[in-house]
């Protein structure tokens, strides 16, 4: 048997400049994001007969890769070559899909690290985030980016740069370990209820990419965050998080029509009444999960002013995908 344990990942700054029609026309898109302690696990095992199983939300069982049902299985087992009868379980830390957490990338990344292994071999994380990226958006052309891969196989606080010729530079960000753990007490995450699926708001910012003048020059402007974001960091000035954050917040809703919606935007209304300086909804929006900067001694207000919502504790991640389990 084999087990990897892969990072979810929390976004800053930039989200929506790893998509190609971004970082083609404009030279180069960034993100500044973060691992945290919420993991995708999955777990390997040869299977006496001459069949697939695999357990996920339903059972399945396959006789042959090509028939798997399941899209990022079936497309991560093509991608890795492997024929070998499997018993492919997988179990995660907060709900998989529609999260805004980067899971399905996580999912992926995971499962190519654990086939990997299987073979014997040792993947880099380089080799764990390209091969998800070409699962999911070569192979199934999802239309996504690649920030979620990337920050699934390294782990840690990253700047991340999408180069036009769709390489991807890996920049860690550097803190004392005292402003690491300050810039863990500020932020606070709350589970809305809502799921959604982010290919519909991803399809039309790509779209409006493409076709918007202003919506490219908005998208401009995000990526410019983290850069700034990036400085910040470094300099150890963890409080910029929260006012670029709501700067981007505001700049993110112009994108698409479904980032937001009244009972959202209610929900960031009462957190900044609340004492936070910041937030935005993780992934492309529309539901999942809302991130919150704010004072620590202001927490206790903003988790009782929102306490119709799921209050999650979470710490920053420093280490990416590993395998954590290896019995022959």
């Amino acid at each position: 048997m084999i087990i990897s344990k892969t990072p979810f990942r929390i976004s800053f700054c930039g989200g929506g400049s790893d998509l190609a029609e971004f970082y083609r026309r404009a030279g180069y898109g960034a993100v500044v994001s973060t691992a945290i302690d919420k993991f995708a696990y999955i777990a390997l095992h040869r299977f006496f007969e001459n069949k697939f199983v695999l357990k996920y939300s339903q059972t399945e069982v396959s006789d042959d890769v090509a028939s798997i049902k399941h899209p990022l299985i079936r497309e991560c087992l093509l991608h890795t070559k492997t024929t070998e009868p499997l018993e492919i379980t997988s179990f995660a830390d907060i709900p998989s899909s529609g999260s805004g957490l980067g899971s399905s990338s996580a999912f992926s990344v995971g499962l190519i690290n654990a086939l990997l292994a299987q073979q014997g071999r040792m993947p880099s994380h380089e080799m764990c985030a390209d091969g998800a990226c070409q699962v999911e958006i070569e192979r199934l052309h999802e239309p996504i980016g690649k920030q979620d891969q990337y920050a699934a196989a390294y782990g840690g606080l990253n700047y991340i740069r999408f180069n036009a010729d769709g390489s991807v530079h890996v920049d860690p960000i550097i803190m004392r370990r005292e402003k690491h753990q300050a810039l863990t007490n500020h932020l606070v995450m709350f589970y809305t209820g809502i799921t959604r699926k982010a290919s519909s708001i991803l399809s039309e910012q790509k779209n409006n990419l493409s076709n918007n003048e202003a919506r490219y020059q908005t998208m401009c402007a995000m990526r410019d965050q983290a850069d700034r974001l990036r400085e910040e960091l470094s300099e150890g000035r963890i409080e910029a998080v929260g006012s670029l954050m709501h700067e981007g917040w505001l700049l993110k809703k112009q994108m698409a029509s479904g980032v937001s919606s009244p009972h959202l935007d209610e929900i960031y209304a009462r957190a900044l009444a609340a004492g936070a300086t910041g937030g935005k909804l993780l992934g492309a929006g529309g539901g999942g999960f809302f991130l919150f900067y704010c004072a620590p001694e202001q927490r206790p207000a903003l988790i009782a002013a929102l306490s119709d919502l799921r209050h999650i504790d979470f710490q920053l991640e420093r280490q990416g995908t590993r395998i954590i389990y290896v019995d022959y």
